[in-house]
């Protein structure tokens, strides 16, 4: 290859490109700390115990057993972190994870062969400075710190030679990336066809049609209509798979009747809430606050003689009423303005009077007096809330008996009969919403339980608990007609009901074709102005604008919406608006574009180093390290 013939000018030339670039990327220099130090924190380096130390060879560069192992196993822990439990190499294997670690070193490797050739590098006071500016490297002084860049490599089981060997070679890769990307433009008259696109503009005017828009009712169904629908659409009334269960409950509410409550109890529960039922009285105030008492007067007097108003001050002072808004406060709460404040009547301004911010304008804006609930009014309430949580104990402390019973190989029906357990059958499925199936803590037990499964007490969010086993699975299967006619006569009606309006709404767009004005037909009709693809509009489908975008100018439209249909007419077609707004759009689709390109250029520039390097693995060799997992 030329480029190995001439390595001494390649060099001079790599040495011009790495001086444009005196800083390797920031999001290149994290990504590597986050793989090579965070990515690693908890479980350290893998070094693989074998004898071969090369996986592969891509030009005159080699590929690491240990870092195929560390890799693949940074892959599995995020993996891992992400699904909460563990995955085995057999599981790697099926997601592709060992092949997708190889290929990123096979190109990282092609990358730094290229990079080697031409003589690219990230040079020493480039790295230094790289170093020194990674935040998990510096001191308690904000400066970078030996020992913690020692410790931090220390933990993460890497070397400082090993860690820097790998920060030069993304430098050099970086370097060639933007040596490839840089400067490249994608034509701007894709960005202008593109924001022409989805900046055009619609106006057209629309009408909705309901019931009501028809000129008689529909006609009530027949038991022939029914069923003839029902033979036509018999997909549509399926019965989901359903499993038979028998279960055992046991609810706070069931043993409320055991439950004493001590009338001390109620009295000390009360008391702690005496904040809740013993209120002060209290004033809605708004509190203006000044630099100065002179201020504060001078605004006083605006009040009283200026004829000005209190929200004018607020507004001049650059504030919101909500800014100032205090809401309902106690004396306590507004200090020495105490006295004043609540003996001022609603709407009054009274002050200046002093604050823990400066002196200040307080405008009362209600009263509320002071209230007090009497033990007598919330007596039942605090006693039912006691018996419910003494309930709840009580369960807890039956339970472990049950659990006992259970695991002697009692029955549900057994555990019914000997305990205050409810016995209980039901058919559940997915939509299931009734009894027990309201508690998500059962909803879950009941989709996880398999046929042969032994019952054990679970545990509801409301300290109930239970026990269920599954006696059957009925399969998805076509629902009978009679429990399925009311869902039947629903769906005739909708049918019936889109006809008829679309039959109507055709006809109407035939009169204003003919020269009937929009107005005359008695419909709610709207105009909507200058409207993009993306606009959403009430009451229309997804694809409403989609469709609009397809019409020409003076076509109508009849459209189908849920229990309604629309009538539509272009009115017009018009470009983009002219503003900041659609020259961002453009200017940022525009800088994708270029990115795009950039990204596709150097993807295919990378296939063509790849090929080049002819990359060979040790077939042998990574298997022996895919068993070191197992």
């Amino acid at each position: 290859m030329q480029g190995r013939n001439h390595k001494a000018d390649q060099r001079r030339k790599g040495g011009t490109m790495a001086a444009r670039v005196k800083t390797m990327s920031k999001t290149v220099v994290w990504v590597i700390v986050a793989l090579l130090i965070v990515g690693l924190a908890g479980f350290g380096a893998t070094s693989f115990s074998g004898t071969t130390r090369t996986l592969g060879v891509v030009g005159d560069q080699s590929i690491s057993v240990d870092d195929f192992a560390r890799d693949l196993q940074r892959e599995m822990r995020s993996i891992e972190a992400q699904t909460g439990t563990a995955m085995t190499v057999e599981q790697a294997r099926a997601y592709g994870l060992d092949q997708m670690v190889l290929n990123r070193l096979v190109q990282f490797a092609s990358l730094d062969d290229e990079a080697a050739q031409m003589g690219l590098s990230l040079g020493d006071t480039n790295l230094q400075r790289e170093i020194m500016n990674i935040d998990a490297f510096k001191g308690i002084d904000g400066k970078f710190d030996r020992e913690t860049y020692r410790f931090a490599l220390q933990q993460a089981n890497l070397k400082e030679v090993d860690f820097e060997k790998d920060l030069r070679a993304e430098g050099a890769r970086t370097i060639l990336q933007q040596a490839i990307g840089s400067g490249i433009k994608m034509p701007a008259v894709l960005a202008d066809r593109m924001t022409d696109y989805v900046a055009a503009r619609r106006s057209f005017t629309w009408a909705s049609l309901d019931e009501a828009a028809l000129p008689e009712p529909l006609a009530q169904p027949t038991d022939a209509d029914l069923q003839t629908y029902f033979d036509a659409h018999g997909d549509q009334f399926v019965l989901p798979e359903t499993k038979k269960l028998t279960y055992v409950l046991l609810t706070p509410e069931m043993i409320l009747g055991d439950i004493e409550v001590d009338e001390a109890a109620v009295q000390k529960l009360y008391d702690e809430r005496s904040t809740e039922y013993q209120q002060p009285e209290r004033r809605l105030v708004e509190r203006l606050v000044f630099s100065d008492e002179q201020s504060a007067s001078d605004a006083k007097a605006q009040l009283e003689v200026g004829g000005t108003t209190f929200e004018a001050l607020v507004q001049n002072r650059g504030l919101s009423l909500s800014d100032i808004d205090l809401g309902d406060v106690t004396r306590d709460d507004v200090g020495a303005a105490a006295d004043d404040v609540f003996s001022a009547e609603v709407g009054n301004v009274v002050g200046p009077l002093p604050s823990d911010l400066g002196p200040a304008l307080f405008r009362v804006n209600g009263k509320l007096e002071a209230r007090t609930t009497p033990l007598e009014e919330v007596r039942q309430e605090l006693h039912d809330e006691l018996a419910l949580e003494g309930a709840r104990r009580q369960i807890e402390s039956r339970a472990e008996p049950i659990e006992d019973m259970l695991a002697g190989g009692a029955t549900l029906e057994e555990v019914g009969q000997e305990t205050e357990m409810e016995l209980g059958q039901m058919e559940w499925n997915e939509a299931s919403a009734d009894g027990p199936a309201a508690y998500p803590g059962f909803k879950e037990a009941a989709a996880a339980v398999q046929d042969g499964d032994f019952p054990e007490i679970g545990y509801l969010e409301d300290g109930s608990i239970y026990a269920l086993r599954l006696d059957e699975t009925l399969p998805e299967r076509p629902e009978p007609f009679d429990s399925a006619r009311d869902k039947v006569a629903e769906e005739w009606t909708k049918e019936q009901l889109r006809a008829a309006l679309s039959a109507r709404a055709e006809t109407l767009a035939g009169e204003l074709k003919a020269g009937t004005d929009f107005t005359d037909t008695g419909l709610e009709v709207r105009v909507e102005n200058g409207l993009t693809r993306t606009a959403f509009i009430d009451g229309t489908p997804a694809d409403f604008m989609n469709r609009i975008f397809a019409m020409e100018p003076g076509d109508y439209q009849v459209i189908p919406s849920d229990e309604t249909v629309l009538l539509v007419r272009l009115d017009e077609t018009l470009p983009p608006a002219e503003g900041a707004d659609v020259t961002r759009m453009r200017d940022g689709l525009s800088e994708q574009l270029d990115q795009a390109l950039a990204q596709a250029i150097f993807a295919a520039y990378v296939r063509d180093v790849q090929l080049r390097a002819r990359p060979r693995v040790d077939q042998d060799t990574l298997a022996a390290v895919m068993a070191s997992f197992n």
